[in-house]
């Protein structure tokens, strides 16, 4: 992937996250929370966290979170929201590609809409992978390839419009083959998250225990 792509990338997220309001809510993802809420705490990387709103959702539970994103401006909100709930991230701003992490330092990892170009997916994903401890888990959703479809018919939901960005279960299935799959499913869901994720779309969900 090209330099330039990658900075039109970053550029974009932080003119989205300078909006004065928070653009994806506050609330966490209904998924994560569900199962976020039958693991005990520990130690959790939330790479992509934007806004925080999941990051700091963990937080509260008593996870120590280690957040990531693109965007300094999604950092800056992501702090104003950890310090309105009296939580602390640990955050670092830049490409997941470059940052570093101990291996096998982590409890969770939660994926959500994590969209990275086509050609970094996999990539990422066995990145990860080696982050995460044995019998960790990994929780999972982002928009599948069905879901241009939706996007198509109703913009608001949001979404990547590059087909190659999304995802099937294929894919999840092969990028983390080393797991104990404890869900994974397509499905067609009503997202109600800020202003960019407004109405029906199809999502892969996927939970998985490394083994």
């Amino acid at each position: 992937m090209n330099k330039s792509w990658d900075a039109d990338y970053k550029n974009m997220w932080n003119e989205r996250y300078m909006d004065n309001e928070f653009v994806y809510g506050k609330e966490p993802n209904l998924f994560f929370k569900e199962w976020l809420q039958k693991l005990e705490s520990g130690s959790i990387l939330m790479p992509a966290d934007g806004e925080g709103r999941n990051g700091v959702f963990a937080a509260q539970l008593g996870w120590k979170v280690t957040s990531t994103d693109l965007s300094e401006e999604g950092k800056s909100k992501a702090l104003e929201l950890a310090n309105e709930k009296n939580v602390a991230l640990d955050y670092s701003v830049g490409d997941l590609e470059e940052l570093e992490f101990k291996k096998e330092a982590f409890d969770a990892i939660g994926l959500i809409y994590a969209h990275f170009a086509a050609d970094k997916k996999t990539i990422l994903h066995k990145k990860l992978n080696d982050y995460l401890k044995p019998g960790g888990i990994i929780i999972f959703e982002a928009f599948s390839k069905l879901h241009l479809l939706y996007n198509g018919i109703d913009p608001k939901v949001g979404g990547p419009k590059d087909f190659d960005m999304l995802f099937s279960t294929l894919e999840i299935a092969a990028d983390f083959e080393n797991y104990e799959i404890l869900l994974l499913e397509e499905k067609e869901i009503k997202l109600e998250e800020g202003k960019y994720h407004i109405g029906k779309g199809s999502v892969i969900r996927f939970v998985g225990r490394k083994k």
